[in-house]
């Protein structure tokens, strides 16, 4: 089996007229919900193989509020290929994650992660399905299953989707 977690960046600050799109950081929304993420995912054993992740400050300041509550730290890889891309370049850096990894998390952007979840989701709750399709919104994680036991197996439509958190939903849970 493999798992493929898709997280957006935390919410980002637009304050800053003229700034680079690729430089711009964190708003304080996004920084208060990055580590909630962060200790939801720990908590409930989604604990990545390796990250790939979009090179873009707001990525990674996310990535640095969320990887804290991780007791071991994965691997690290930033990936240009996930910044301003389509879904079928995202496909495409995931079927070429090695075998060894088992548990993939991707950090990136919209439109792209919420086109790929799309690409590859065949099942799971229906309802969940469409709340992702719908709005991807800053700070969400999807997680994905594959009965593959290989990256390079994955296509679209191979996947099930195992859920979709928000972090307006963290601010409820009590767990």
């Amino acid at each position: 089996m493999r798992r493929l977690m898709l997280l957006r960046h935390a919410k980002s600050d637009w304050s800053t007229p003229g700034m680079r799109d690729q430089d711009r950081s964190l708003s304080v929304r996004g920084r208060e919900s990055a580590p909630r993420m962060g200790t939801y995912m720990a908590r409930h054993g989604l604990i990545p193989d390796l990250v790939v992740a979009s090179p873009a400050a707001r990525v990674t300041e996310t990535l640095a509020l969320v990887l804290p509550a991780f007791a071991k730290q994965p691997k690290t890889v930033p990936d240009a290929r996930i910044y301003e891309s389509s879904a079928d370049e995202l496909l495409s850096v995931i079927t070429g994650t090695p075998r060894s990894v088992h548990s993939l998390l991707m950090v990136g952007h919209n439109p792209s992660l919420a086109e790929l979840a799309s690409l590859l989701m065949a099942s799971g709750d229906v309802e969940t399905r469409q709340r992702l399709i719908e709005k991807f919104p800053t700070a969400a994680l999807a997680v994905i299953d594959f009965a593959l036991d290989d990256w390079g197996k994955i296509h679209p439509k191979s996947g099930r989707l195992d859920r979709f958190v928000i972090p307006k939903a963290l601010d409820s849970e009590t767990d």
